[in-house]
């Protein structure tokens, strides 16, 4: 074995390249060993037909925590973030639809057109989310409370004090509401503010996104939630890095190497070491051992302690839970070649119909709560949806370098695709599963199939085999009310910390595990560092 490293990080994603920064800055030496040829994993672009380029998988950030990208000073490493004003735009098969701006004046008025009483529910709910988010947001940020040991979150208690006063200060209605909320299913939450079908849908589609659940799922109320405390507009998130993903991961890369931090790539680590029940290094699938004081792993949880680890290391309990956590993907993703813009007819009233000022933000498929909810019972059964519903998103309008002039990359997420199919394989039905999120789309932009180049099809299969995701879920593990804050993984060990000495995590398989916001990956770090000033 070589001298030992400081700290190996297995993984070079978003919150690998977080953690390692902020171990860097406080003095130690990370080495990142990410075994593709570039580090970024979800969080990459790449040219899937000669002169189209897209993020290949998520396509727009988490939204990335405002501190991390202070703190690694990514707009001087190049990162510039793209902000379209519309967010969110929704078409009906009726011919009706409407846009969410950033601007909620602006929504509302579009949402009017639609139901006045919506218009006002909109207003509502945005500042109700407002309001949550000054309560929660907070706990993003947060190491989850140890239950079995109480002096152990005495470094965090202030920071809980601070939460509990801003619970109090919403008032005695809006405390009852907050607490209702979270076991609810999403249905049921927005029904108590809009009465359109489409807008139902729209806003109901972000608390299930990336989830094996529907909206009439309890608890999904409270995944909207968590998402909502990083960003309480409700449709989320839509700003997108110049250059796509991939630039993101490039501009963190940079950060973390300027603070101190070495990163390999094309690494395959085969095992995490264990000596004496602590950690002693990594091996590579080259045979190289390298050995480290400590090991953080940014993959998922089940990767982490099924495949890396070898289970005699791990209590029987303890491999029972991680082998019972629900990690089984259910989104495909299908990036379009397109010779020229899609049209929808739904969306002519809005913005003068203007197709490229429309599709600047994302574009939601699925008109009513019954439509997603049957989209999911597909899936239940082992089957693809055969009315999926679709995410989708035009890049190359906000940023036309990604297509050759005057054509475009289209990015569609699409549910219900499961990892586990009843009947065939990936490798049959990956076909079938193009051409059906293409004809729901079609059904919306007639003459879409015309306009397209090429495809890429990317199966919850690609995203265990090409990109380590375990089951090919992209959040790591379900995020629901049995798999979120002091339950994720598993309850005793959401603290980043394994039970193995030396050993960490800092992926999406931990608090708060939302998406592109890198805060897992800054959680993580923090904690190491408490362990190593001891």
């Amino acid at each position: 074995m070589t001298t030992p490293r400081d700290i190996v990080i297995v993984g070079g994603g978003h919150n690998a390249l977080a953690a390692a920064f902020y171990l860097a800055k406080a003095g130690l030496k990370p080495l990142v060993l990410e075994q593709r040829d570039a580090v970024g994993g979800a969080a990459a672009t790449a040219e899937f037909h000669p002169g189209f380029r897209t993020s290949v998988l998520a396509h727009s950030a988490g939204p990335l925590a405002a501190q991390i990208a202070a703190d690694m000073n990514l707009s001087r490493h190049g990162l510039e973030m793209m902000e379209p004003g519309i967010r969110l735009a929704a078409a009906g098969p009726d011919g009706r639809g409407f846009a969410l701006y950033s601007d909620a004046g602006r929504s509302a008025e579009s949402l009017r057109k639609l139901s006045p009483a919506d218009a006002d529910g909109y207003l509502r709910l945005c500042g109700a989310f407002e309001r949550a988010a000054t309560v929660l947001g907070p706990l993003l940020s947060l190491t989850p409370p140890d239950i079995e040991a109480p002096s152990e979150n005495l470094p965090d208690l202030w920071k809980f004090v601070q939460t509990g006063r801003s619970f109090r200060k919403l008032g005695r209605a809006e405390m009852f509401q907050l607490l209702r909320w979270p076991p609810m299913a999403v249905a049921d939450l927005v029904a108590e503010f809009f009465e359109s079908e489409l807008v139902r849908a729209a806003i109901a589609a972000r608390a299930i996104f990336g989830t094996a659940a529907g909206p009439w799922s309890a608890g999904t109320a409270a995944t909207l939630l968590l998402r909502a405390a990083a960003d309480p507009h409700p449709a989320g998130p839509s700003a997108v890095p110049k250059g796509g993903m991939g630039a993101l991961s490039a501009a963190m890369a940079a950060g973390a190497r300027e603070a101190g931090t070495e990163i390999r790539t094309g690494a395959f680590v085969a095992q995490i070491l264990v000596r004496q029940g602590a950690v002693a290094g990594v091996a590579l699938a080259t045979g190289e051992e390298i050995a480290a004081k400590a090991v953080v792993s940014s993959a998922d949880p089940k990767r982490t302690f099924l495949s890396l680890l070898d289970p005699v290391h791990l209590d029987p309990f303890f491999l029972t839970q991680i082998r019972n956590y629900r990690s089984l993907g259910n989104v495909a993703k299908i990036n379009l070649a397109l010779d020229a813009l899609p049209e929808f007819p739904a969306l002519a009233s809005l913005d003068g119909g203007d197709p490229s000022k429309l599709l600047i933000g994302r574009l939601h498929i699925g008109h009513e709560i019954d439509y997603l909810e049957r989209a999911f019972d597909a899936s239940k059964y082992g089957e693809i949806s055969s009315e999926p519903i679709l995410e989708v998103a035009v890049p190359s309008l906000l940023d036309p370098a990604l297509a050759p002039a005057g054509k475009h990359v289209m990015s569609i997420y699409a549910q219900f695709a499961p990892y586990k199919l009843r009947e065939g394989d990936w490798g049959s039905r990956r076909f079938e599963l193009g051409r059906t999120v293409i004809e729901t789309l079609a059904a919306h932009a007639p003459g879409l199939g015309d306009r397209i180049v090429a495809e890429q099809v990317i199966t919850p299969l690609d995203l265990e085999r090409d990109y380590g995701l375990t089951g090919g879920h992209i959040f790591h593990g379900e995020l629901a009310l049995d798999q979120i804050f002091t339950m994720r993984p598993v309850l005793d060990s959401a603290r980043y910390r394994a039970p193995i000495r030396g050993l960490y995590l800092c992926g999406s398989g931990t608090h708060p595990g939302t998406g592109l916001t890198g805060a897992s990956g800054a959680n993580a770090a923090r904690e190491i560092l408490r362990d190593l000033k001891r």
